[in-house]
């Protein structure tokens, strides 16, 4: 709880996952994927009940060892190749109200993004709260390389700028910031999300992640940068940039 709000966490795993099978449980330095976010939820400050979604007893037996909670399994429906995020979400925070546990903000913690910190929690839940006006918070990630304003088109062979009438070289610290949804935080107002069911509208706040927490669980390549990534921030070569920032504009 924090400043009187009442909040549940909930991580999604499904079972089928095309581009890296049984993703959420594959051991990442000697523990189970979804262990890591699990950990974090767990040493929040400020988070009351974690739960997991998932419609896999195997995820389910593994969450329970690392002391998650796990009251129910997701129906087969909403594991699909095309269910929705928000279709889950809404799932649990149904059943759980179903079964007498009612709570003000919901966070999502995904399992696919073991880089963040319980410090990025935290400050995410305090951004919302103490933000008078906001509904909801999510990671972005600042867009570096791949900047509109660094790509082209190919036309018949050649270059043509993507977003420029000209082929003018920009530096970085000339162009204009730009952000990603970068999907290792998500958190809102739950009577919010009951109405929009999205995390993403005019009521959103931004929390800036650095660029090495924005890696993301989708195929192996990503899984051994992620592991490199880890074992360099557990030896204490990231800590400088461990925590993210605030973005309000």
């Amino acid at each position: 709880m924090y400043n009187g709000k009442s909040i549940l966490a909930v991580i999604p795993a499904r079972s089928g996952s095309k581009g890296l099978p049984d993703k959420n449980i594959r051991p990442l330095l000697g523990r189970p994927l979804i262990a890591w976010t699990i950990e974090q939820g767990q040493s929040s400050k400020y988070i009351d009940r974690l739960v997991v979604s998932t419609d896999s007893n195997r995820i389910a037996d593994i969450s329970r060892e690392f002391r998650a909670e796990v009251p129910f399994l997701r129906p087969n429906v909403l594991a699909q190749d095309d269910s929705t995020s928000m279709d889950v979400m809404l799932h649990a925070i149904e059943w759980m109200e179903k079964a007498g546990n009612s709570f003000d903000i919901v966070i999502m913690l995904e399992p696919t993004s073991p880089l963040r910190d319980v410090c990025d929690i935290d400050a995410a839940i305090e951004l919302l709260v103490d933000h008078e006006s906001a509904e909801s918070v999510v990671g972005l990630g600042c867009v570096s390389s791949v900047h509109p304003d660094f790509l082209v088109r190919m036309r018949d062979g050649f270059l043509c700028p993507y977003s420029n009438l000209d082929y003018k070289v920009r530096r970085r610290q000339d162009i204009e910031s730009l952000y990603f949804f970068e999907g290792s935080l998500y958190i809102s107002y739950i009577d919010s999300l009951k109405i929009k069911k999205n995390f993403y509208h005019e009521k959103t706040l931004g929390y800036i992640m650095p660029k090495w927490k924005t890696y993301e669980v989708d195929d192996i390549s990503d899984f051994i940068i992620i592991e490199s990534l880890l074992q360099a921030k557990l030896a204490g070569n990231l800590l400088n940039e461990s925590v993210g920032e605030v973005c309000v504009k």
